[in-house]
């Protein structure tokens, strides 16, 4: 089970999330990952430290000459940190890869607390983007962000789901990780109505990535031919597993272990 997914998102320095955490958890579930950044940071377990944007002109060709050639089976974006770079990206995805499914993960802000997305541009990824996406993946920050509202209970998760939905996407899948309890749940909305995702909470400082990673999980099982609610199963399984396995390192937000169910991981 291959799946060639393309990845559009900028770089983590501290390897953790972003293009590395998605290069990562993409081949570790058999898929093929192949990239368009979208800028460069300077980050560790401490947070972002800098951010070197790439010019869009060159995000589009990063985009293109991968589609020209190899192809994708599903696009995942990640962080798209302007509005220029929303439509840069969205113009390529327009003329080059509609019929491509598409997972938006809506990166606002990074672990430690940086914000990777100036407010001007969340209205850019609800107008321009998330029309185009099979799915979007927002955490409740993110999601609260987007709806301008805030999100305290499952029925103000599925409520926002749908209100999201209204903006374009085909499914959206609402994190619960920032819930209280002992018990997260992950509220999927698609045609066929909601799907609950539960899992136990790990606790842990060594959760950096895991946005990343969930997105990037759910495009590979899409990649493969996987329906939406399998591969949003696989995806949170697998990051569950990889937060066990967290190595521990840093001195803040440390990484989760992309690496530890390579050649074993069967989703159960």
């Amino acid at each position: 089970m291959t799946g060639r997914v393309l990845i559009i998102a900028g770089s983590d320095s501290g390897g953790g999330a972003g293009i590395q955490g998605d290069l990562k958890t993409v081949t570790a579930l058999g898929g093929y990952a192949a990239t368009a950044i979208t800028a460069l940071t300077a980050q560790n377990t401490l947070g972002v430290h800098s951010v070197l944007s790439v010019e869009t002109g060159f995000i589009q060709e990063q985009m293109r000459v991968v589609l020209q050639d190899i192809g994708a089976d599903c696009l995942k974006t990640g962080m798209l940190h302007s509005a220029e770079v929303i439509d840069a990206i969205c113009t390529v995805i327009e003329e080059e890869a509609l019929d491509i499914p598409l997972v938006v993960d809506p990166v606002m802000v990074a672990k430690g607390g940086a914000s990777l997305l100036d407010i001007d541009s969340a209205g850019a990824l609800r107008k321009r983007l998330m029309p185009l996406a099979r799915i979007v993946t927002p955490n409740i920050p993110e999601a609260e962000t987007l709806l301008g509202g805030t999100i305290s209970s499952l029925g103000d998760m599925q409520r926002s789901a749908e209100m999201l939905m209204s903006m374009g996407p085909d499914a959206v899948l609402i994190k619960g990780g920032h819930m209280s309890g002992s018990r997260l749940t992950d509220v999927l909305l698609n045609e066929d109505g909601f799907h609950l995702f539960e899992t136990k909470r790990v606790e842990t400082l060594h959760t950096h990535g895991t946005g990343c990673t969930t997105a990037s999980a759910i495009a590979t099982g899409i990649a493969q031919g996987l329906q939406l609610p399998a591969a949003v199963k696989r995806a949170q399984s697998y990051v569950a597993a990889a937060i066990l396995g967290a190595p521990g390192i840093g001195q803040g937000h440390g990484p989760i272990n992309h690496g530890h169910t390579v050649g074993h991981f069967d989703g159960k």
